[in-house]
């Protein structure tokens, strides 16, 4: 069993016991979060996509960790014109397990 998700602007297929790595989410480690914002279920050859979204249809999962992730480089140049910027980014992420599709 699988289900596409949406959560921080992004979408990811999910299937229980899989660690994944979303956007930061305001929870604690260990705690149950439920994501209900879910466009598609599906088991075998049997699909349910939503209209959006699959009415009653949720994905619960645990919180395992939170982090940042690895830093990108962002460097501008002009040239000839004596212009150089540097910058770098680290973007927070939480790592949730997936418990359960229903």
């Amino acid at each position: 069993m699988y289900a596409v998700i949406k959560t921080g602007g992004k979408q990811y297929r999910v299937t229980p016991g899989e660690k994944i790595k979303i956007e930061q989410i305001p929870a604690d480690v260990g705690s149950q979060i439920v994501i209900d914002q879910v466009l598609m279920v599906g088991e075998g050859e049997s699909v349910k996509v939503g209209n959006p979204l699959v009415s009653g249809a949720k994905v619960t999962a645990t919180v395992v960790s939170h982090g940042r992730g690895e830093k990108v480089r962002i460097f501008k140049l002009r040239r000839r014109k004596h212009y150089q910027k540097s910058q770098g980014h680290r973007q927070n992420y939480t790592e949730i397990r997936v418990d359960a599709i229903a």
